[in-house]
C-alpha cells in the first residue's frame, strides 16, 4: 500500500454549554498530545475574538503550550488574523516560537478578522491606519522583517526582529474563497483552504493554486492543504447523531446568536422549523460525517478533486471524549485503506 496523503487538525477550544473556556483551552492541550501518538502531521490553533463557541484568542501563546508537550507534530497558526497585528509583533513572536521549537511551527496567515466589526475596530484602535484592505501591505512587510531588504533609507533598516538567529517559520495564506489562492501561488507559499465554513465551491481555487504557482525560496513547488469538518464514529447513525451539534450551531449563527456550542439532545430538543431543516440539509453537504469507511470513502475522493497534498480536519463534537475517538477512528480508517480507490464502497 503506498503512504496515505497526511492528515492534520484544526482546534477553536470549542466551549460548549458544560465547557468553559479555560476548561476548553486544557481540552485542547490534552488532544494535541492525543494527535501527537496518533500520528497526525500538524495541529494548527485559531484567532477568534468574542465568540461564545471559541475559546482560541492567542494562537502563539497556544502554540507554544502544545508544542512543549508534544514531541513530533508540528504545531502552527490556523491561523493568525494579520490585520489584528504589527506585522513585527507577528515576526518576532513567530521567530521566538521556531527557536524554541526548531522545524516544528507554522506560521498560517488570514485576512478576516476573526470576529465581528466591533470587536475588530477594539483590537485595532491604537494601531496605524492604513487605507483599506492592507492584508497585502502588510504581509509584505512581514517577509521583509525576514529578509531586512527595506529599501535604502527606510526607517525600518535598523529595526531587527528577534531572536535574530532563528528563521520565520513556513508561511502559509488561508482562504476561503480564490483570492488566498491566486497570491499564495504568486509569492510561492503554502495554502490552505478552509472548506469547512466556506460556502465556496473548494476545487477552482486549490487547483488555481497548482497552476500558478511560482516557485520561491522556501517553496520550491506547490503544497495545499484542504481543511474541512468531520464527524466520525463507529456508525453512521451516531455520527449523525454527534453531528447535530453542527445543525443548532448553524442555525443560531445565521440568526447572529453566538451561543456555546449545545449538546445533540439540545439540537433534538429544538422547535426545527421546515426552512431550517432545509438550511441544515444544505450545510451538512459539506460535513464529512459518519462511520470510518464512510468518511473516509468521500474524503478520498475529495482529495482526489481538489487536488490536495494534505488533509486538515476540524471536529467540533460535543463531547470531548467522543471528539478524540473521531479523531482516532479516522486515523485508523485513513492509514488502514492507504492505497484504496476512492471509489470503495462504503
Amino acid at each position: 500500500m503506498s503512504s496515505p496523503t497526511p492528515l492534520s487538525a484544526l482546534d477553536l477550544s470549542f466551549v460548549t454549554t458544560q465547557t468553559p473556556p479555560s476548561k476548553a483551552l486544557a481540552q485542547t492541550i490534552e488532544l494535541a498530545k492525543h494527535l501527537d501518538g496518533l500520528g497526525y502531521k500538524r495541529l494548527w490553533l485559531a484567532e477568534h475574538h468574542s465568540l461564545a463557541s471559541i475559546a482560541s484568542s492567542a494562537p502563539e501563546i497556544m502554540i507554544g503550550q502544545v508544542a512543549a508537550v508534544t514531541q513530533n507534530i508540528r504545531v502552527g497558526s490556523g491561523g493568525v488574523m494579520l490585520t489584528n497585528h504589527a506585522p513585527l509583533m507577528v515576526a518576532e513572536r513567530f521567530k521566538l516560537l521556531e527557536a524554541l521549537f526548531p522545524g516544528r511551527i507554522d506560521l498560517g496567515l488570514g485576512r478576516a478578522p476573526g470576529t465581528d466589526q466591533v470587536t475588530a475596530f477594539a483590537l485595532r484602535r491604537k494601531m496605524e491606519e492604513r487605507q483599506g484592505d492592507d492584508f497585502l501591505e502588510r504581509l509584505q512587510e512581514l517577509m521583509l522583517w525576514e529578509t531586512g531588504e527595506f529599501p535604502e533609507g527606510h526607517p525600518f533598516n535598523k529595526v531587527f526582529a528577534m531572536p535574530t538567529d532563528a528563521p520565520l517559520p513556513p508561511i502559509w495564506l488561508l482562504g476561503s474563497s480564490d483570492y488566498s489562492a491566486q497570491l499564495a501561488a504568486q509569492i510561492g507559499v503554502g495554502y490552505s483552504f478552509a472548506s469547512h465554513f466556506s460556502d465556496f465551491d473548494a476545487v477552482a481555487p486549490m487547483r488555481a493554486y497548482r497552476e500558478m504557482f511560482r516557485p520561491s525560496e522556501t517553496l520550491d513547488k506547490p503544497y495545499s492543504i484542504i481543511a474541512l469538518a468531520a464527524v466520525v464514529a463507529e456508525t453512521d447513525e451516531e455520527a449523525d447523531h454527534l453531528a447535530k451539534t453542527y445543525d443548532l450551531n448553524w442555525i443560531r449563527r445565521a440568526r447572529g446568536e453566538m451561543k456555546p456550542l449545545a449538546s445533540p439532545e439540545e439540537a433534538d430538543a429544538h422547535p426545527w422549523t421546515e426552512a431550517e431543516r432545509a438550511y441544515v440539509a444544505r450545510k451538512r453537504v459539506r460535513l464529512f460525517s459518519g462511520s470510518p469507511r464512510t468518511v473516509v470513502t468521500r474524503l478520498r475522493r475529495f482529495v482526489e478533486e481538489t487536488e490536495a497534498d494534505e488533509v486538515m480536519v476540524t471536529s467540533s463534537v460535543f463531547d470531548h471524549g467522543k471528539r478524540m475517538r473521531s479523531y482516532e477512528l479516522l486515523m485508523r480508517e485513513w492509514v488502514a485503506t492507504a492505497g484504496a480507490p476512492a471509489t470503495l464502497e462504503a
